[in-house]
């Protein structure tokens, strides 16, 4: 959502550049111009900035989760092709017999 505030800041900026002659029309102008900008921000479907590096951040951790799990697929791989696993710390189930 759009701040209220620079919508009605953009609307004083367009209404001040109007000559003055239609002074006694601008309220009327103010009106429909914030409700026309307002309606374009809208369709835009924009994103305030905060949400923007919120969903960056979320984006770089899930490229780090992502080329973790590929080194892990390649060693995989690697071991699979060699026929030979390697020992990942965990003890070897022992066999009685």
């Amino acid at each position: 959502m759009l701040n209220p505030k620079f919508i009605d800041e953009l609307t004083r900026k367009i209404v001040d550049t109007l000559p003055e002659g239609i002074a006694q029309l601008q309220s009327d102008i103010r009106k429909n111009i914030r409700a026309a900008v307002a309606s374009a921000f809208e369709r835009m479907d924009l994103v305030t900035r905060q949400e923007f590096d919120v969903q960056a951040g979320v984006l770089a951790r899930t490229r780090e989760k992502l080329s973790a799990l590929e080194e892990k697929v390649a060693a995989l791989e690697q071991e699979a092709a060699s026929g030979q696993p390697k020992n990942r710390g965990k003890a070897s189930p022992k066999r009685e017999s």
